[in-house]
Formats: C-alpha cells, sequence, structure tokens
C-alpha cells in the first residue's frame, strides 16, 4: 500500500462525506453568527470533524465493523442497530435526500424545470451515474478520489478565491443563540450534518478500499485509515471554515431562508450569469459522491450478512428504493426521516466513544448497556417530541438535565451512566478484548 493509495483514499473519504447538507450549514452559521464566527465554528468543527473522525476510527479498531460495537451491548442489537443505520442514512434517507438536493439546489439553478416528471427523469439520469460508478466497488477510489473529488475541490476553490478577492471581511452582530451561546449553537448545528452517523457506514467502505490497494495486516489498515481520516478531516475542516465566512461576509442587502440561498447568491455577485451554472455543478458532484458511497457502503454490508445475494445485486436494489423514494419529494422524505434520526444519532456517538475508549482502557457490557440505555430513554423523548407527542411527566424530569433544550441532555447521564458500569466491569473483572 503505498502513500498514493492513502491520499487518493483521503480524498475519496473527503467527498463521501461531503454531501450537500455540510455545504449548505456553514454559510448559514457564519451568517448568524457575525462577529461570534470563531466560537461558533470552532464547536460546528468538533461535531462536523472530530465526531466523524472518531467514528472512523473506531470502525477501523473493531473487528467486525459496526456490528461488533453494537454486539458489545447485545447481539441481536448490534445487529438490529447495525440494520437500522444502513437503511436509515442509507435507501431511506441518505440516498434519496442527496439526489433530491442534487435536483432542486443542482439542476434547477441551471435549468428552469418543475414537476414530477422532471424529478423523475433527473433521478432516472442521476441514478443511473451512480450505478455504474457503484458497480465495481475495487475501482470507487479510482473514480472518487482521483476524478470526481478533485474536479469538486477544484470548483469550490474558485468560489472561495473569488469570494476573498471580492467580498469586504465585514460581519454582522451575532443573531439568536449565536449571541449568547455561539460555541453551544455551533456544535449543535454540526451535530445535524448526520456525518458522524454516516461515518459508521463510510468506514467499512475506506477499509476496504485500502484492502483493494494492497493493505493486508491490521495495523497497516489502521493507519491507513487513521491517515486517510486526516486527511479528509482537515479538508472538511478547510472547507466548512472557508464557506462559513461567505456567510460571514457576504452583503446583506438581501434576506437569507437557508445556506443554500446565501451560495447561490455568492455564485451570482462573483461570477454573474455563471454563478448558477456553478453553485449547480457544486451541489451535484457532492451529492453524487455520496449517493456512491452509501450505496457501496449498504450492498457491501448487507452482502457480508447474505452473501447468497451478489453485491451487485445489492447495488441495483438500493439504487432502485433511492430511485423510487426519492420522487416522493425532499419535504416528504425529511420530515419521515427526522424521527428516527434523532433517535439514532445519539446511540452512534455514545457506541463511537465507548468503543475508543473501551480499546485504550477497557470496558465490558455494563458500560456498554447501562450508557446506551440512558440514552435510548432521552432519545425516544426526542422522537415522541418530533412526531407531536407530549409526555409532560417525562418533559418535567428531563428537562432539569443540562443541554436539554438543545436536544443534547442526554450527554451528562449518558456519562454518568458510563462511568457506573465501568466501574461495576472493573469490580467483576469484565472487559472486552
Amino acid at each position: 500500500m503505498t502513500r498514493k493509495n492513502v491520499l487518493f483514499s483521503g480524498l475519496m473519504l473527503f467527498s463521501l462525506f461531503f454531501g450537500a447538507g455540510n455545504l449548505i450549514f456553514p454559510p448559514l452559521l457564519g451568517l448568524e453568527s457575525g462577529n461570534n464566527f470563531g466560537p461558533a465554528i470552532t464547536g460546528f468543527l468538533i461535531t462536523g470533524v472530530l465526531l466523524p473522525f472518531m467514528a472512523i476510527m473506531a470502525i477501523a479498531l473493531s473487528e467486525n465493523g459496526l456490528v461488533s460495537i453494537g454486539n458489545r451491548v447485545n447481539k441481536l442489537f448490534g445487529l438490529v442497530f447495525a440494520i437500522i443505520i444502513y437503511m436509515s442514512i442509507g435507501a431511506f434517507y441518505g440516498i434519496p435526500r442527496a439526489s433530491n438536493v442534487a435536483y432542486e439546489l443542482g439542476v434547477k439553478q441551471i435549468v428552469d424545470v418543475n414537476g414530477w416528471f422532471a424529478l423523475l427523469v433527473f433521478s432516472l439520469i442521476f441514478f443511473g451515474v451512480t450505478y455504474f460508478i457503484s458497480l465495481n466497488p475495487k475501482k470507487i477510489v479510482d473514480r472518487i478520489g482521483q476524478l470526481l473529488t478533485p474536479i469538486l475541490l477544484l470548483v469550490l476553490a474558485l468560489l472561495v478565491i473569488r469570494a476573498f478577492m471580492k467580498f469586504e471581511n465585514i460581519a454582522s452582530p451575532a443573531a439568536g443563540n449565536y449571541v449568547s451561546a455561539p460555541f453551544v449553537k455551533g456544535f449543535v448545528e454540526g451535530y445535524f450534518t448526520m456525518d458522524a452517523v454516516a461515518a459508521l457506514a463510510f468506514g467499512i467502505v475506506v477499509i476496504n478500499a485500502l484492502k483493494d490497494k494492497g493493505a493486508a495486516s491490521k495495523s497497516e489498515l489502521v493507519k491507513g485509515t487513521l491517515w486517510a481520516g486526516v486527511i479528509a478531516g482537515l479538508g472538511l475542516a478547510v472547507v466548512y471554515v472557508s464557506l462559513g465566512w461567505i456567510g460571514k461576509v457576504i452583503p446583506k442587502e438581501t434576506d437569507f431562508a437557508n445556506g443554500a440561498e446565501i451560495l447561490t447568491v455568492a455564485s451570482d455577485l462573483l461570477f454573474a450569469s455563471g454563478g448558477g451554472l456553478l453553485f449547480g455543478l457544486i451541489v451535484t458532484l457532492a451529492c453524487l459522491t455520496t449517493c456512491v458511497g452509501l450505496i457501496n457502503a449498504c450492498a457491501r454490508f448487507f452482502n457480508e450478512i447474505y452473501p447468497k445475494i451478489h453485491y451487485r445485486s445489492y447495488v441495483a436494489i438500493f439504487v432502485l428504493i433511492g430511485l423510487l423514494v426519492s420522487n416522493l419529494g425532499l419535504s416528504t422524505i425529511l420530515s419521515l426521516a427526522v424521527p428516527l434520526l434523532v433517535f439514532i444519532y445519539p446511540i452512534s456517538i455514545v457506541l463511537v466513544i465507548l468503543s475508543l475508549f473501551q480499546h485504550f482502557a477497557g470496558g465490558g457490557k455494563m458500560m456498554y448497556r447501562l450508557s446506551v440505555l440512558v440514552t435510548s430513554i432521552f432519545a425516544l423523548y426526542e422522537v415522541l417530541a418530533n412526531v407531536g407527542v407530549k409526555v409532560e411527566v417525562l418533559t418535567d424530569m428531563l428537562s432539569v438535565v443540562p443541554f436539554f433544550e438543545h436536544g443534547l441532555g442526554w450527554i451528562l447521564p449518558a456519562f454518568i451512566a458510563a462511568l457506573i458500569g465501568y466501574g461495576i466491569d472493573r469490580f467483576r473483572r469484565e472487559s472486552y478484548k
């Protein structure tokens, strides 16, 4: 395995992470945080870059990826939770969402189209290209890391460099929660990129790619994955800060509803009539690479747990499901997926952190079970709140916990439960190897 292979694996990983959601969150953060941009983007980088990197390493250090991490709670839990992760961020959410965002913020910036038929035609073309790239997993690094990622980075660089040259470095006052708690608000915004969950799927893509390029030993795979994660993380950090800065300094004559509008207007201001084409190309490439990564991860995962169905057949299945769900429309997809995502995301973060901690300091089943149990209570509450079910008794009990109002009330209780479980495991002298 050469340094070149590790470099292209890192570029591939960057592209897999960098979907449309990652593209549109930082500019809005920059706009709303204003003079408090520094602490806000720092919080965003912790959850948008550091946590996904930790998840990648947790997968690399485990024997059987996500399933083996979940097995430390319970074997049935490990399998079921892994399936839920792959289906939620894959066929039922991540894949169709990326396709719809590519249509809404990419193609419609270039061509004036509307209606269900236009979406159908676009999705057929989009998933046709995705299917072709995903067919041979051994060429994923070559097709994404060596081709699509450099194009994406070049187009982004054109936008950012032009912005540095033309926009004045004048920030407006902070707004909303960015006034009183910019770091926490930025932390939450990065949390909702869902990259820490996606990393649980992408980790195995990187590992398999390194194996295909010649990595054989466990230590070589871990080292290669570490450096690929560093490359991807540095790339994401630079892009996030740059896009956030564009939102911070863009002229404020127009009211912006979201980050997509900020980048659209910025593209028009910086490149006149070619702005829409430039932004549309950025979004479409970002969504395409994310879709390829998710389909590859899902197909490989299900091929491993049920190998009687060929990898290519799984690719076709997930492409077909993504195509069908995509045509429900973006609003419907988001409304159906949010309750599931707010449930799995906190549990995923807890499993990642415990897995890394256990690798260096030990820990047994009680550490995992108690912390996951406590986290699940808060996660279930968030699901009920999202679907409109109010449980006042539960609200009164949980609302006293720090950061509850930000949807992060699970953090301190999960930490305490993990410490108690760790103490019990040490007393019983139980520890996972």
